[in-house]
C-alpha cells in the first residue's frame, strides 16, 4: 500500500474521467489520495471528490500564487472548514519566490495565518516553498517558537539547510517525481540522509510525472515509481519503503484514521 499524500485531482486534466484515474490507483495499491486545496473558495470542489471517493481525502488551504486573492481568510475561517471529516490537512500554503505571482508580503501573511490553523488544529500544514529557503526556515523556526505544529515540506526541491531545519522542526519531507529525474542526484543526495521516520511521497498530479513518464501528465498512480527510487536511494526494499512512507503518512495525516467512511459523510 502506498499514500499519495499530494494531488490535484480538480484540476481540468482530470475532468473527464476522474474515476478512471482513481481506479488506476487504487489498483496499483495507491490505497489513499489527499487531494490539496489551493483556493479556499474552491473548498466544496475538494470535499465532494472526497466524499465521492473512500480512497480521496481533502485539505483546505490558499496555494502562494493566490494568497494576495485570499487575505480576508481568516484562521477561524480555516478552523471550521477543516472540520469537515474529509478535511486531513491546512493548506497548501507558503512561499513562492520562483514565480512570484503574489506580493510576498501576501504570501508571508498567508502563511502564517495558515500556521496558526495548523497550530490550532494540529492538522499538518502542506508547505509550498519554492527559491525562499532562508525566508521560510526563518518563518518556521519563529512560529514554532510560539507553539508547536504538525507539517510537510511537500515535493521537496529545496537546499539542504531547509531539509535540515524541517527534521529539527520534526516536519515529514515530501518527495515528488522530481526526485527520480536523471539531473537530480543532489536532491537525492538530501533524501539520503533524511530520517526514515520523515520521509513522504507523493505525484504533486497532474504535474511533475516521474521517470518513465516524464513529459505527460501525472496521475496517483505514478508515486510508486517514486518509492521505486527513495527505496534505492534509503538502501531498502520497495515493500518496506511503502510501509515506511504509508506508516508515516497516516501518522501525519492522523485524521484519516478517526474519521467516518465516506458512505456516512456523503
Amino acid at each position: 500500500m502506498l499514500i499519495d499524500t499530494h494531488c490535484h485531482l480538480d484540476f481540468p486534466d482530470f475532468a473527464e474521467d476522474i474515476g478512471a484515474y482513481v481506479g488506476r490507483a487504487e489498483a496499483a495499491g495507491v490505497r489513499r489520495m489527499v487531494t490539496i486545496s489551493t483556493r479556499v473558495a474552491r473548498f466544496e470542489t475538494y470535499v465532494a471528490l472526497a466524499e465521492r471517493f473512500a480512497s480521496v481525502w481533502c485539505t483546505v488551504g490558499t496555494h502562494p500564487h493566490g494568497a494576495h486573492e485570499e487575505l480576508d481568510v481568516t484562521v477561524e475561517q480555516l478552523v471550521a472548514l477543516s472540520r469537515h471529516p474529509r478535511c486531513v490537512a491546512i493548506g497548501e500554503a507558503g512561499l513562492d519566490y520562483h514565480y512570484d505571482k503574489s506580493p510576498r508580503e501576501a504570501q508571508e501573511q498567508g502563511l502564517r495565518t495558515h500556521i496558526a490553523a495548523a497550530r490550532e488544529t494540529q492538522l499538518p500544514l502542506v508547505i509550498h516553498s519554492r527559491e525562499a529557503d532562508e525566508d521560510m526556515a526563518a518563518i518556521l523556526r519563529e512560529e514554532m517558537g510560539k507553539g508547536a505544529f504538525p507539517a510537510i515540506l511537500h515535493c521537496f526541491t529545496a537546499g539542504e539547510m531547509l531539509a535540515r531545519t524541517g527534521v529539527e522542526l520534526g516536519l515529514y519531507v515530501s518527495f515528488s517525481g522530481i526526485l527520480t529525474f536523471k539531473t537530480s542526484e543532489a536532491l537525492r543526495d538530501i533524501a539520503r540522509d533524511i530520517p526514515l521516520e520523515r520521509l513522504l511521497v507523493e505525484t504533486d498530479a497532474p504535474y511533475l510525472a516521474p521517470t518513465p513518464y516524464r513529459g505527460k501528465r501525472n496521475e496517483p498512480s505514478y508515486v510508486v515509481e517514486t518509492a521505486k527510487v527513495l527505496a534505492e536511494v534509503k538502501g531498502v526494499s520497495f515493500d518496506e519503503i511503502a510501509r515506511i512512507t504509508t506508516e508515516n503518512a497516516r501518522r501525519c495525516y492522523w485524521k484519516m484514521d478517526h474519521a467516518a467512511p465516506v458512505a456516512q459523510v456523503a
